[in-house]
């Protein structure tokens, strides 16, 4: 991580951390060089690159409370970076083949494809923990649902429910932002 002149990334993310608005700016912009270069190695098309940038830095801006320190910062943006720049793909290929709805389907297919990874990333952002980490499991990682449950400590019941659960709360999430 580059530093700033006068402050560190541990001292400025310590004062976004206190609600310092100037130091979550300064944080924000020290950190869009590290990102932009995580996103070029991370994304496998570079259409969606400027888009994985913004939206990581909306989660920063969103989350920077819940990190545990500078050291876990990299570490912690580079697993941001990775899942947005795994989202477009994967929640475009499986996503909209699932809906059932055949008007619904082509609803979704005449927006725009920049605009549906957008609202695919923030409708991720919108579940509930428990319910987004079943669908990365899923649907990035590719693990069984067996493989998950064992994972995560839960019956394989309940892995089934909530990854049905996150589907149909992403689904509703898509469909009352395609309205507005």
């Amino acid at each position: 991580m580059r530093m700033s002149p006068d402050l560190s990334i541990t001292d400025l993310l310590s004062q976004a951390q206190a609600g310092d608005q100037t130091a979550l700016t300064r944080l924000l912009s020290e950190l869009q060089p590290d990102i932009r270069r995580y996103a070029r190695r991370q994304c496998h098309r570079a259409s969606v690159l400027e888009d994985v940038v913004q939206e990581a830095l909306i989660v920063v801006y969103r989350k920077v409370g819940q990190v545990r320190s500078a050291q876990a910062l990299g570490g912690w943006l580079l697993t941001v970076v990775t899942r947005l720049c795994m989202l477009p793909a994967l929640m475009l290929s499986r996503g909209i083949e699932e809906l059932s709805d055949t008007d619904e389907a082509k609803r979704f297919a005449a927006v725009p494809v920049d605009d549906l990874r957008i609202d695919l990333a923030r409708a991720m952002e919108s579940l509930p923990a428990t319910h987004r980490e079943v669908v990365l499991l899923r649907d990035f990682e590719e693990l069984t649902i067996n493989e998950i449950a064992t994972r995560l400590g839960i019956t394989r019941e309940a892995t089934k429910s909530r990854l049905h659960r996150a589907r149909c709360l992403l689904r509703e999430y898509l469909v009352n932002q395609e309205a507005a």
